[in-house]
This record gives structure tokens, C-alpha cells and sequence, in this order.
């Protein structure tokens, strides 16, 4: 695993020096006013805090002002958990004058590799208040049995 990102193509994910399962898609472009993605990086930015409790894996995901038809989560390969929505352009009326345009709108898609221990047929989600939870529960990792053996001599 390389721990510099291509510059150059490559596979189309980065690997985070600090995150080794984090699998988002890299804009070099990404910030710059002619963003070379267009809409697809425009909500790109959702921010997820991923939280492993003795249970279960936790990830919670700001996506205010959307509705849950509007967010999918999946498993895909076996163990890359991905997220992934779009928030629509407001309609435009003719005699509308905009002052102000922060709030971005486009796709977006976050990609994580789960660990081993991740139960993938035990993934839930909820939404609530615009922060979607996704729970994907852990096995029990089974201590091996130690035997001690008695030394003759």
C-alpha cells in the first residue's frame, strides 16, 4: 500500500496516511471554482465520524435537509461499506434575485473498508434530525484457549 496518493490516475481511490480504511474518492481539484468533478464533489464534504464501540462499528453522517429516499447505503465486495445521496438544485424562478448561494448542492459518496470483524448481514441505518447512523455490529472475537503443559524433569 502505497501511502503517497497518484497524482497520476491509479485505481481512482486514495489511501489516508492516517486512515487505512478510509476509501474516498480524491479531487486534486477539489476546493478550486472549476472543480474538475462538477456536481459529484459538490456535497463530497459530508462529514462522518466513524466510532467503534465494544459492539459495533458506529458511523454517523451530517446530511442535513434530506430525506432518506435520498441517501443509500451498501455493501459492496464484501467489505466496503459505502454511502452515498444527492441534494438537489432549488428550482430557479424567473424573478428570483439570489443574494447569497452557500448551501451546496450535487452528490456526494463516502467509501469505507470494515474490518474482519464486522458482522455485514447485521448493517442498520437510521435517520434522525439530518444525521444518518449506521450501526454494523462486530463478532465476538473468540480468546484462544490457552493449556498450560507441565514441564518434566
Amino acid at each position: 500500500m502505497s501511502l503517497i496518493p497518484s497524482f497520476f490516475g491509479g485505481n481512482g481511490r486514495r489511501s489516508n496516511v492516517f486512515d487505512p480504511f478510509s476509501l474516498d474518492i480524491w479531487d486534486p481539484f477539489q476546493g478550486f471554482p472549476f472543480s474538475s468533478a462538477g456536481e459529484t464533489t459538490a456535497v463530497a464534504n459530508a462529514r462522518i465520524d466513524w466510532k467503534e464501540t465494544p459492539e459495533a462499528h458506529l458511523f454517523k453522517v451530517d446530511v442535513p435537509g434530506l430525506k432518506k429516499e435520498e441517501v443509500k447505503v451498501e455493501v459492496e465486495d464484501g467489505s466496503i461499506l459505502q454511502i452515498s445521496g444527492e441534494r438537489n438544485k432549488e428550482k430557479e424562478e424567473k424573478n428570483d434575485k439570489w443574494h447569497r448561494v452557500e448551501r451546496s448542492s450535487g452528490k456526494f459518496i463516502r467509501r469505507f473498508r470494515l474490518p474482519e470483524n464486522a458482522k455485514l448481514q447485521e448493517v442498520k441505518a437510521a435517520m434522525e434530525n439530518g444525521v444518518l447512523t449506521v450501526t454494523v455490529t462486530k463478532e465476538e472475537v473468540k480468546k484462544p484457549e490457552v493449556k498450560a503443559i507441565d514441564i518434566s524433569g
